[in-house]
């Protein structure tokens, strides 16, 4: 977005105010959020008022049904708003969201608190329609009375008034959050001038560090290395300069913790007004509040489910730890250099460099591979389209159609490369979520961001191949949203139990490992030529070294969220220190004093709830996506047999059904908990 003088304008030519398929990202303006997020409250306040107000009896058109469309045009606008703000923003964007931030959150907070919305709610309930009701519109009605009663609709007037508070100022504080890890990251670079220092680097690495160098107009010879993935990655895993690798590090596990930049606080009043929100709501701690309508339902059983894992994981994790020290020739490795000396022993043990495979991941034939996979899986078409505003030109927008090309089922966009105005990380968001009107769904649109290799000069963006998992796995959630055919639209696409939100992404990884599934994607740049097969055979056998120091890592993010959101005191506790001591039984290395990841730890604070208590999540669906991947395996990974089963029974569906339900509909039985266990190589029987 272009930084432009605020000047009046009518507000008919404010694109916000229409909501546009085709959304018009050329016309969009900071200074056209304010009035039109004002405008947009007060018009859903009208709408509101008109369902509590409304003379006739109820019934699902008049209360339920508005009910779901009150707020769409809302979060339409806020949703752009919001995506801008994180891929192209400016400090006029970002103070126009900070001020309406505030207002949007109050009037969501406001509706569950609104009496007479709870009384219509509950008339409608109880007329003899409300009792016929099946599927997805009973399951709306009962999550909707659930979900009012979870966010304070029986609590008295003090109550209400605390709770609506309370919400406000976790918006702002974790609104904020999220600016200071971007800034913070965006402030440091290191700019390495003797190409002796580079040793150990590979080719890709030192061509992307001195394309950053001239792109700030730093004089040659210069190598310009951030804290953005790419570069951050390359440089922990292959650099020769331990001094080096450890002042990149340290910069990154101290990220916001500066002056003017210090999340410590923020983490601290984030735990405590989450913590009085579940007290006041009658819940022990906010993992309780927040998992009620989530697949574990409570703190303990996702702390169980954990546990379980670490106990499984241990043993090998110990056992890879010992091995590294050996290999690495070093009584103690220090955390710098656990990446470094991993890479190493994992080419003398393997041959294998995923450096190698590079080249074979070429981006758009990655991304085409991918959508002849999905065709042949789930019978839809996906083909790019031009002419589409955009917000930066690297954005390309793409329609996913019936296999015939008839039927419209959704479009989105997709941004692949860093960016300095652009927040770090991958991700998938919706704009639209399409609705059933007169037998017929309207389309879906949403968009999905990384932050991959880019290209260089004349030379493609080719990826790693933990690269291609990342697009594998956001296109996967984009899937869930613009294949669902749910008539509720707040139980359509990804508004599911965020520990089932992750199966349909996570699944889709798996395919990035089958030979056959390369095939159509993995091609040499130059050459066109598949992968070799010695190159394949030894990145399977590589597939699960020090799977169990990965799977302690994300075992340990979750260990961390619990503790704080269930033990941790923000008034008596140093919050680095805690987190730094429930951590440090994951690391494979002693942390330092300093360790501040959790400063940085955007799933968890970037966000009023985001992953905030469900970080277990992704280790829970994982054990879904392994077992279920398994009916691929046995009838073969292009089965559209089983693709369709897949589509209809979890992509299709939403949330109008439980999940549990809806998972055994795909496989016919409970998920088999030893599948992860077995995929990695860590099942000891």
């Amino acid at each position: 977005m272009e930084t432009m003088a605020v000047k009046p304008q009518p507000m008919s030519d404010n694109p916000l105010l229409q909501m546009e398929f085709l959304i018009p990202f050329d016309r969009i303006h900071a200074d056209q959020v304010e009035p039109a997020i004002a405008k947009l409250i007060e018009d859903a306040r009208r709408s509101l008022d008109a369902l509590t107000s409304d003379p006739n009896a109820p019934t699902y058109a008049n209360t339920m049904h508005a009910l779901d469309m009150l707020t769409e045009h809302i979060e339409y606008a806020m949703g752009i708003v919001r995506h801008l703000e994180a891929v192209a923003t400016t400090p006029e964007l970002r103070a126009a969201f900070n001020k309406v931030q505030p207002e949007v959150s109050a009037f969501y907070s406001s509706l569950p608190l609104n009496e007479k919305l709870w009384r219509r709610v509950q008339a409608y309930a109880a007329t003899a329609e409300a009792g016929d009701l099946t599927g997805a519109r009973q399951r709306y009605l009962r999550k909707t009375i659930d979900n009012f009663r979870r966010h304070g609709a029986e609590l008295d007037p003090a109550g209400k008034k605390r709770l609506a508070e309370i919400d406000v100022d976790l918006a702002m504080a974790t609104t904020k959050f999220a600016e200071n890890v971007l800034d913070s990251t965006n402030v440091f670079e290191l700019v390495i001038r003797d190409h002796a220092q580079l040793a150990g680097l590979p080719e890709s690495a030192v061509a992307a560090a001195e394309a950053s160098a001239e792109s700030k107009g730093i004089a040659r010879p210069a190598w310009r290395f951030t804290l953005q993935a790419p570069s951050y990655t390359a440089l922990m895993t292959y650099l020769d300069d331990a001094a080096i690798r450890r002042q990149v590090y340290e910069a990154f596990v101290t990220r916001a913790t500066e002056e003017r930049r210090d999340n410590r606080p923020l983490i601290r009043r984030i735990l405590a007004l989450r913590r009085e929100k579940a007290n006041l709501l009658g819940f022990r701690d906010f993992s309780d509040l927040v998992l009620e309508d989530r697949m574990a339902h409570r703190g303990a059983r996702a702390q169980e489910f954990l546990d379980d894992l670490k106990r499984k994981t241990e043993v090998h994790f110990h056992r890879e730890n010992e091995d590294l020290i050996v290999f690495a020739g070093k009584g103690e490795l220090a955390p710098w250099d656990i990446g470094y000396y991993a890479e190493k022993q994992r080419a003398a043990l393997y041959d294998f460099d995923e450096e190698a495979l590079r080249p074979y991941f070429p981006l758009e034939s990655v991304v085409s591979g991918m959508f002849e996979i999905v065709r042949r899986l789930y019978g839809v078409r996906v083909i790019e389209k031009s002419g589409a505003p955009v917000w930066d030109p690297a954005v390309t927008y793409y329609e996913i159609r019936d296999e015939a090309g008839d039927e419209l089922y959704g479009s989105f966009y997709a941004d692949w490369y860093p960016r300095e105005n652009k927040r770090g990380g991958a991700w998938m968001d919706a704009f639209i979520t399409g609705v059933e009107s007169d037998g017929r769904f309207s389309p879906h649109a949403g968009l999905i961001c990384g932050n991959l290799t880019p290209p260089l000069g004349d030379k493609p963006a080719t990826l790693t191949h933990r690269e291609v998992q990342t697009i594998f796995h956001e296109f996967g959630h984009l899937l869930h949203h613009c294949l669902s055919r749910v008539k509720v639209r707040s139980l359509s696409g990804t508004n599911v139990a965020w520990d089932f939100v992750e199966l349909p992404s996570q699944i889709m990884e798996n395919w990035t490992w089958e030979r056959e599934a390369l095939d159509l994607f993995a091609g040499h740049f130059q050459t066109g030529a598949l992968i070799p097969d010695d190159l394949y055979d030894r990145m399977i056998r590589a597939r699960n070294f020090r799977a169990a120091n990965a799977q302690m890592r994300q075992l340990g993010f979750g260990f961390v969220d619990l503790a704080l959101h269930r033990e941790f005191s923000p008034e008596r506790e140093d919050v680095l220190e805690f987190a730094r001591a429930v951590l440090q039984s994951f690391s494979a290395a002693r942390l330092p004093e300093d360790y501040a990841m959790i400063a940085g730890f955007t799933h968890l604070f970037a966000n009023p709830v985001g992953y905030g208590a469900g970080y277990y999540s992704y280790k829970w669906a994982e054990v879904l996506d392994a077992d279920a991947f398994t009916m691929f395996r046995q009838e073969g990974i292009f089965s559209r047999a089983v693709g369709q089963r897949f589509r209809g029974n979890i992509l299709a569906k939403g949330d109008s059904e439980d999940p549990a339900v809806l998972y055994r509909g795909f496989i016919g039985r409970d998920p088999d908990p030893n599948a992860l266990l077995e995929r990695s190589g860590l099942l000891t029987r």
